[in-house]
C-alpha cells in the first residue's frame, strides 16, 4: 500500500529534508543538510534508545482531561506543540481520506485506480495526471469554514501558549487541503503563502508548519526548465479539463503540494528540531499517526512532557513487544508504567470544546466561532440580515460547538475506550 510506501522510500526522502522549489538548494545549504541529518538520526536513535536519559518526571497529577487542564494552567506549561491532520477538518465539510462511505477512498472507484493512494503518488502522478486533475474538479464546489478545532488552536495562540502547530495529512498532498485551496482563495488571497482553514482561523505564517506545501505556484516537472506557474493558471487548466503542460517544453506541469514519494519542505525538519526540544505539551488531534515521519514526532519530545491525544480512537501507541525490550517510545495509555499520556476518543470538535470548558475558555470559544463563521459568511455573499446565525453544518458535519461534548469518564467515553481496547 502506499502508506508502506510513504513511510519506506517516501518517508526516507523526507527524513533527507527537501529539494522541492519551497525549500532551499543544496547548495545554498552546504553541509548543514548533512549534519543536520545526521543530528536528527543520532537524536532519534538516542531517544529510541533511552541514552543518557534519566527517570522521567510525572507532571500531570492525573492522566485525565481534567489533569492535562491543570496542567496547562500552571507555570510549567509555556509551549504547546498541535500536530493535527485531516480528521480536524471533517466537521467543515471536507471528506477525509479513509472514513468508510465517506472519505475520499470511497468517490475515487470511478478513476480505476491500481489503489486509492495512487491518486497522490508522484510516480503515478507522472504516469496518469488525469485522476488527480479531475479529482480537483470534483472537490471545488462549495465554501469551507474552519472549525472548533482550528478556533481552539487559535485560542492557544492568543493565550500565548501555541508554540507551533504542524499539519499533516494522510497523504502528503493533502485531499482537505486541496479542497479547501480550490473553493475559497481568491485572487484577493494570493499571498506568497496558501491560505488554509488554520490561517482563515487566525494563524499566521510563524505559527504553521506545513508540510503539504502549496497549492498558489506550480512548476514544470522537467528538472532542466522548472518553469514556475500561477495559481490561476493552473487553475485554468484544471477547469477546462486540459492537462497542465509547459509552454516552453511541453512537460507535465505540477502543484507545488507534496505527493507520496516527495521530499518534505526543509522549513519542516529546521523547526522539528528546535519546537520539540522546548514544548512543555504536545497535543495530536484527527490523525492515524500512519505516515512518516509524523509518526515519529510524538517520540522527539522530552520524556517528561505530556501528550494530549484527542481522536477517534487511539494511535501512535508503543509496541508491545518492543516496550518489553524498553525500546519504543510510543505513546502509553493504558499499561501500569503509563505516567504522561493522555487520550480523549471522540470528534475532535468535542474534545476541544470539552478540554476549553475546564480551561474556562468554553463560552469564548464559542463566541469565536459564531463571530468569525458570520464574517465569513458576510464575506462571501452568503449572509442573511445582519446578525443571522452561522449557516449550518454541510451534510456529514458534527453538531455545533455548543452541543454538550461528551465528558471524560462518562459512558460514552467509556464505550470509546472499551471498544479501543478490543481492537
Amino acid at each position: 500500500m502506499a502508506e508502506r510506501d510513504a513511510a519506506g522510500a517516501g518517508g526516507i526522502e523526507a527524513e533527507r529534508g527537501s529539494d522541492s522549489p519551497d525549500s532551499d538548494s543544496d547548495s545554498e545549504n552546504g553541509g548543514t543538510s548533512g549534519e543536520s541529518e545526521m543530528d536528527f538520526l543520532r537524536n532519534l536513535l538516542s531517544r529510541t534508545l533511552g541514552l543518557g536519559s534519566e527517570k522521567p518526571e510525572k507532571v500531570l497529577d492525573e492522566l485525565t482531561l481534567d489533569g492535562v487542564s491543570r496542567f496547562m494552567q500552571s507555570e510549567k506549561c509555556r509551549n504547546v506543540v498541535c500536530l493535527v491532520g485531516a480528521g480536524i477538518s471533517t466537521s467543515a465539510g471536507i471528506p477525509d481520506f479513509r472514513s468508510p462511505g465517506t472519505g475520499l477512498y470511497a468517490n475515487l472507484q470511478s478513476y480505476n485506480l491500481p489503489y486509492p493512494e495512487a491518486i497522490f503518488e508522484i510516480n503515478y502522478f507522472k504516469q496518469h495526471p488525469e485522476p488527480f486533475f479531475a479529482l480537483a474538479r470534483e472537490l471545488y464546489p462549495g465554501q469551507f469554514k474552519p472549525t472548533v478545532c482550528h478556533y481552539f488552536i487559535r485560542l492557544l495562540k492568543e493565550k500565548g501558549l501555541l508554540l507551533r502547530c504542524y499539519t499533516q495529512e494522510p497523504s502528503c498532498c493533502s485531499p482537505a487541503q486541496l479542497s479547501y485551496l480550490l473553493t475559497s482563495c481568491s485572487p484577493a488571497d494570493q499571498s506568497q503563502n496558501i491560505d488554509t482553514l488554520e490561517r482563515v482561523a487566525g494563524l499566521d505564517q510563524e505559527d504553521l508548519v506545513e508540510a503539504h506545501g502549496t497549492f498558489f505556484t506550480s512548476h514544470c516537472l522537467r528538472s532542466s526548465c522548472r518553469k514556475q506557474y500561477t495559481l490561476d493558471w493552473m487553475k485554468e487548466k484544471i477547469f477546462s479539463t486540459v492537462t497542465p503542460k509547459c509552454d516552453k517544453c511541453q512537460s507535465l506541469v505540477k502543484p507545488d503540494i507534496v505527493f507520496f514519494g516527495e521530499s518534505l519542505p526543509r522549513r519542516f525538519f529546521t523547526l522539528m528540531q528546535s519546537d520539540f526540544q522546548k514544548v512543555d505539551l504536545l497535543i495530536i488531534m484527527g490523525t492515524s499517526l500512519q505516515v512518516q515521519p509524523f509518526a515519529s514526532l510524538v517520540s522527539r519530545v522530552p520524556t517528561n512532557t505530556p501528550r494530549l491525544l484527542i481522536n477517534k480512537e487511539k494511535t501512535g501507541q508503543s509496541d508491545p513487544f518492543m516496550s518489553l525490550m524498553g525500546l519504543s517510545t510510543g505513546m502509553d495509555f493504558d499499561s501500569e508504567k503509563a505516567y504522561r499520556d493522555v487520550a480523549w476518543l471522540g470528534e475532535c470538535d468535542e474534545g476541544c470544546t470539552a478540554l476549553a470548558e475546564l480551561l474556562g475558555w468554553k463560552k469564548e470559544l464559542e463566541e469565536l466561532v459564531k463571530k468569525e463563521h458570520s464574517a465569513i459568511d458576510a464575506k462571501s455573499g452568503q449572509a442573511g440580515e445582519a446578525g443571522a446565525s452561522p449557516s449550518p453544518p454541510r451534510a456529514g458535519a458534527t453538531a455545533s460547538p455548543s452541543t454538550p461534548p461528551a465528558k471524560p469518564g462518562s459512558s460514552t467515553q467509556k464505550e470509546s475506550d472499551a471498544g479501543s481496547k478490543a481492537e
